[in-house]
């Protein structure tokens, strides 16, 4: 069979036309290549109808920026470690950098990669997650669905793909945590222990300010003014990462972090960076005392420490000045649960003290939302959580005002 004659069209316009294979056959330009030639696609059918559609249907692609790029397919590996170190790493925290990481390399990549990037289909990202779940991981898999929603957005932006198939599957639930914030003579006991404490002011912090342990450990004197009575929260501390140091004499060690001449390869803080965590927090008065002791006492260990102290500036810091680490900080946080005989909880139960004491109290939701530090978007969200709180501990905190944290009114319980 002949091949028909084409009508020549304008510069651009697709083409449809019957070949001498007896095929229909289609041309759409989509663009133009690297060598700055056109970029010419081309669809083949058994019938005009058929490619007619076709090719009407890729138009609409080209136009709607959702045509995917010629060349070599990507699969979902080699997308995901493309993504995750040229595209995310430099503009990301360096603890977000980690979460997505972990979930690529020891989970997505394993679960998924082997799938051409274009034929990705939300049942394949719902398999994935019953297999996590029948092998007896949690419900958090979830953030392991963040993880490949945000580097498939990424592929899709940049024209990749034409959909991006992880704002479509089904995460598996998740349910609300249940907040379990101490109670006031819960709170007053552990105060009582971590007096005995070196950097005791540290816990007194988290029960009554409700600073996250990044906002805590990285608070630096110069964001303290304790004449005028508030702490600016400006920087979180960041968990430490090593390298190994000992080069041509290898320690033996398997993580670096245990090696004798370990280098640090993170930064110890970095700024707060969004409007809301960046916020200004009021002293009570019986912590501003406390922070004075512990500022006389710091004075004293640098006098001990002579030359070897460093001088960074910390309010929370080592014996020689140098920046607490989050894992040990946790690990006192354990051991001070047991001593107060208070019974154990996470390191955010604190926050989630402070927060619900200070709802039970009345005080306003502008005031509470720039306190703790929530954003706007989800801070009626967060309140909301808070305030299943009844009882005992919402009668107690009604009657307790003020000093309610550190003792109780003279005469026991107080008057309604």
């Amino acid at each position: 069979m002949a091949e028909q004659k084409r009508t020549r069209q304008p510069n651009g316009a697709s083409s449809i036309y019957l070949g001498k294979d007896g095929k229909w056959h289609g041309r759409v330009t989509v663009g133009v290549r690297d060598d700055g030639k056109p970029d010419r696609r081309h669809i083949e059918r058994k019938t005009k109808a058929e490619v007619t559609k076709a090719v009407r249907e890729m138009e609409r692609a080209r136009d709607a920026r959702k045509l995917r790029k010629p060349g070599k397919a990507w699969t979902v590996q080699s997308w995901l470690e493309h993504w995750v170190e040229n595209i995310a790493k430099p503009y990301v925290s360096e603890n977000t950098y980690d979460g997505y990481e972990v979930d690529v390399r020891v989970h997505l990549v394993p679960g998924l990669g082997a799938h051409r990037l274009d034929r990705l289909e939300p049942e394949h990202l719902e398999r994935f997650y019953r297999r996590m779940q029948d092998s007896g991981s949690s419900a958090g898999t979830a953030h392991h669905h963040r993880t490949i929603r945000v580097a498939l957005g990424e592929a899709v932006r940049r024209g990749h793909v034409a959909r991006n198939v992880g704002e479509i599957a089904k995460a598996p639930r998740l349910e609300e945590e249940d907040i379990e914030p101490y109670s006031i003579e819960e709170v007053q006991r552990l105060l009582l222990e971590a007096s005995k404490l070196r950097n005791s002011a540290r816990w007194v912090v988290a029960l009554a300010l409700g600073l996250r342990q990044g906002e805590a450990l990285g608070l630096h004197w110069e964001d303290v003014d304790l004449d005028a009575g508030y702490v600016r929260i400006r920087k979180n501390r960041l968990r430490p990462k090593y390298r190994h140091g000992c080069g041509a004499n290898p320690c033996g060690r398997t993580a670096a972090g245990y090696c004798p001449q370990r280098e640090q390869i993170r930064r110890e803080h970095k700024s707060t960076k969004s409007r809301a965590g960046r916020r200004t927090v009021g002293l009570p008065d019986p912590l501003i005392k406390l922070l004075r002791h512990h500022r006389e006492e710091q004075e004293r260990e640098r006098l001990a420490a002579g030359a070897d102290w460093q001088d960074k500036g910390y309010v929370f810091a080592s014996p020689a000045g140098g920046p607490l680490s989050p894992n040990t900080d946790y690990h006192v946080w354990k051991r001070l649960l047991r001593s107060a005989g208070v019974r154990d909880g996470r390191l955010h139960d604190a926050r989630h003290t402070a927060a619900t004491v200070l709802l039970l109290l009345g005080v306003p939701d502008v005031v509470v939302d720039a306190i703790m530090g929530w954003e706007p978007g989800g801070a009626a969200r967060m309140r909301a959580r808070y305030m299943h709180i009844t009882g005992p501990m919402l009668r107690k905190v009604a009657r307790q005002v003020g000093d309610a944290l550190w003792e109780l009114p003279a005469g026991g319980e107080g008057t309604d």
